[in-house]
């Protein structure tokens, strides 16, 4: 099994290195295999699938910076699910419940593997039948009423990765002491005198939750898109 190395790229590198279009693989983490070659997502993330129709772990996997005749195979398990070449280096790879190897095999002597962690239900939509919109549709308010997050996601650039993303607002909807986290990450801590935080969305689903403590959690679901945005 390989040993990749973690690298974090802008995606307008990463893509002119290997050729891919910002819809094929938005500005991410990515792993780089010992060999170079390939790469792959660095943690699963949940996205519609294609052959179900509901939410479930991917990640991507192909080929990094291929020459004009360089190709693989992409397995999943042991499992040929895809075949990759330059003019179509990147693989989605859909993922099951448990571990998972997704290897991009380049030859007999020549192999990347990667191992991802599915955790049953990780996909699963939150519960967020309480929350209710404002007249107008702009505003989604939780049920506790403790905070309101705005619909639509807008799009600037992201000081923490320097890339242009889509975010979202998360207000503070009074004086509570609310502990932010996205995607299971803690963001930041808000209160009266931090009412409001830009969230900026990665790819796929994004899930936002601000916490008052033992007392209520506050969800909002929204989808990130590809995780990168053009500016007006």
């Amino acid at each position: 099994m390989s040993h990749p190395q973690f690298l974090l790229l802008a995606s307008a590198t990463f893509m002119a290195a290997t050729g891919l279009s910002a819809s094929a693989l938005a500005a991410t983490t990515v792993q780089i295999g010992s060999s170079g070659k390939t790469f792959a997502s660095t943690a699963a993330q949940c996205a519609i699938s294609p052959a179900t129709g509901l939410n479930a772990p991917k990640v991507q996997a192909g080929l990094f910076n291929p020459t004009v005749r360089t190709e693989a195979d992409v397995l999943l398990n042991g499992v040929k699910i895809n075949h990759v070449l330059a003019a179509a280096p990147v693989a989605d790879v859909w993922l099951a419940d448990g571990s998972n190897a997704v290897s991009v095999v380049l030859s007999k002597k020549v192999a990347d593997t990667y191992v991802f962690s599915v955790t049953t239900g990780q996909c699963s939509q939150p519960a967020t039948s309480g929350n209710y919109f404002s007249t107008d549709g702009t505003l989604e308010y939780a049920a506790s009423g403790k905070s309101y997050m705005t619909v639509t996601p807008g799009c600037a650039l992201n000081g923490a990765t320097g890339l242009t993303q889509p975010f979202v607002n998360l207000f503070d909807n009074g004086s509570f002491l609310l502990n932010v986290s996205v995607n299971g990450v803690p963001l930041t801590q808000l209160s009266a005198l931090r009412p409001h935080t830009p969230v900026f969305l990665r790819a796929g689903q994004n899930i936002i939750t601000a916490a008052n403590g033992t007392l209520s959690t506050d969800t909002y679901v929204r989808d990130g898109g590809t995780g990168s945005c053009v500016l007006p």
